[in-house]
């Protein structure tokens, strides 16, 4: 069965993706810097790293496997996890997939340049109600398609 990997420090979906889990009894690896109070569930391993760059990253990465689902919003590490045949999901319920993480990747490192020369302030638009339920839709998908690929 796919399991399910979750950049969980920032990540505002954690509530969704535990409900999908249960619903298809689907383990759930939250992965984060520190621990954080979660609502208690049998599908849920709490997972705290040490503190310092990447390395809830470095965590996951390594971890992943084929047919397995990652939410995260950090590209680099979405770019990792579909190299090794995952299926990732941004909190707003955006896809990434091997068709579209290069361009994924280019603007990230475009607006990286572009927020150290001064030219743009902002790294995106806030997290709206609208994102939540597109998530939980996609999710849902995402968890359904990767359990008809893991077979």
């Amino acid at each position: 069965m796919p399991q399910i990997y979750v950049d969980a420090d920032a990540c505002p979906v954690k509530d969704e993706v535990v409900k999908v889990a249960e619903r298809h009894g689907l383990t759930v690896h939250m992965v984060s810097n520190s621990w954080m109070r979660l609502r208690p569930s049998a599908v849920v391993r709490m997972v705290v790293v040490e503190a310092g760059p990447d390395v809830a990253d470095d965590w996951i990465a390594e971890r992943v496997q084929p047919h397995d689902i990652v939410i995260t919003s950090d590209i680099p590490l979405a770019a990792r996890c579909i190299e090794k045949g995952a299926l990732v999901i941004g909190a707003k319920g955006d896809r990434f997939t091997p068709d579209s993480i290069g361009t994924a990747l280019a603007m990230r490192n475009l607006n990286t340049h572009l927020r150290e020369i001064g030219e743009i302030g902002s790294s995106g638009r806030p997290f709206e109600r609208k994102d939540r339920s597109k998530f939980l839709s996609e999710m849902e998908n995402l968890v359904r398609l990767a359990i008809r690929e893991a077979g």
